[in-house]
């Protein structure tokens, strides 16, 4: 699984700050070559004084970094990246503000001679800490944004009051409660927070949900919407957005492949336009590896990932993202599964 060049699908709402993190990226010494793909090179300035030359669709960073337009087929702009001499370290793709970014994602699970070189890494979303609410409220794709990502960066934080800014960390929240959130100012961030995050490993998640949920998210299926129910140890205020969810299921007990697959595949069949994203890290019977899979919408992609450790707790993990999601259809399948 290691040696396929990582991708990240970066996203956000148009203004919300992503060219400043291209530009980052592209200047900062970090001593690795990112290649990075953005729709519209001319429109979304990145800073000609980085450039040092080039042929007609990428251009050359002082960093050793590239930088490339797609005008035409994803697909075919990776496929040639590839083929570039010293291969990259990473492959970073710029989503426009408007779009979805499933399909983008999607490129990194569907085409199989992308899917051979290259893996979906994480997807990283960059939102307004001043605008998003007004975003959530009139744009759709803000919304999907947020609930697609691995990885979000609260930005623009200096421009809001602490109060709004938590208000706002609990909206996100609400939508998604699994993602890696970051405060930031004019996207300051270690690159390493941003990139080679390995989304699939879900234990990046995992760190994150106990100390946000208390360890209480497979039980506060209250729907009546209370809309800001104060967590019992009086943090975070809590939102449940009324169109989306998160479905959080673990189990102790091995699962039996031969009906894990089939069920997965044919929830995503059936349900796939209302799940936007599902990952698990899953204990097999009688298989020593972790087997680790993401979704986005329809399309799955897993493999194993490394042997279980000694000691380590072998049990199964599996998260949901998505609107309308038939919960108890879920569990109750999931629940079937075990060997």
């Amino acid at each position: 699984m290691s040696d396929k060049v990582p991708v990240t699908v970066l996203t956000g709402y148009l203004g919300a700050g992503k060219t400043t993190l291209l530009n980052r990226i592209l200047s900062e010494p970090h001593g690795k070559k990112y290649a990075v793909i953005v729709n519209e090179f001319g429109e979304i300035g990145i800073d000609n004084d980085l450039i040092v030359g080039a042929d007609e669709e990428v251009f050359e960073m002082n960093n050793g970094c590239v930088c490339c337009t797609v005008r035409g087929d994803l697909v075919r702009i990776i496929d040639g990246l590839m083929r570039r001499k010293g291969k990259f370290d990473a492959i970073i793709v710029e989503t426009t503000g408007l779009a979805d970014p499933a399909p983008v994602a999607q490129t990194f699970f569907m085409d199989d001679n992308v899917g051979r070189k290259a893996k979906l890494d994480a997807v990283v979303t960059v939102a307004d800490a001043k605008w998003l609410k007004d975003r959530l409220k009139d744009a759709p794709e803000a919304k999907n944004q947020i609930a697609f990502a691995d990885v979000i960066l609260l930005n623009k934080t200096d421009l809001v009051a602490a109060d709004e800014l938590g208000e706002v960390e609990a909206r996100i929240r609400g939508i998604n409660p699994y993602a890696k959130l970051h405060k930031t100012e004019r996207c300051k961030i270690p690159l390493p927070e941003v990139l080679g995050r390995n989304a699939f490993d879900l234990d990046r998640i995992l760190e994150i949900e106990p100390e946000f949920l208390g360890g209480q998210r497979d039980h506060d299926h209250d729907h009546d919407h209370d809309h800001a129910h104060h967590h019992h140890d009086g943090g975070l205020k809590h939102y449940h957005d009324e169109e989306m969810q998160s479905l959080s299921l673990k189990f102790d007990k091995p699962l039996d492949p031969d009906k894990f697959f089939p069920w997965i595949q044919d929830l995503v069949q059936t349900e796939g336009p209302n799940i936007l994203r599902c990952k698990g890290i899953l204990s097999f019977k009688d298989d020593d590896e972790r087997f680790v899979f993401q979704g986005v919408h329809m399309i799955l992609d897993g493999d194993h990932q490394r042997p279980w450790q000694q000691g380590e707790k072998r049990e199964s993990r599996i998260i949901f993202i998505g609107r309308k999601l038939p919960e108890d259809k879920i569990r109750e399948g999931f629940a079937g599964c075990v060997a």
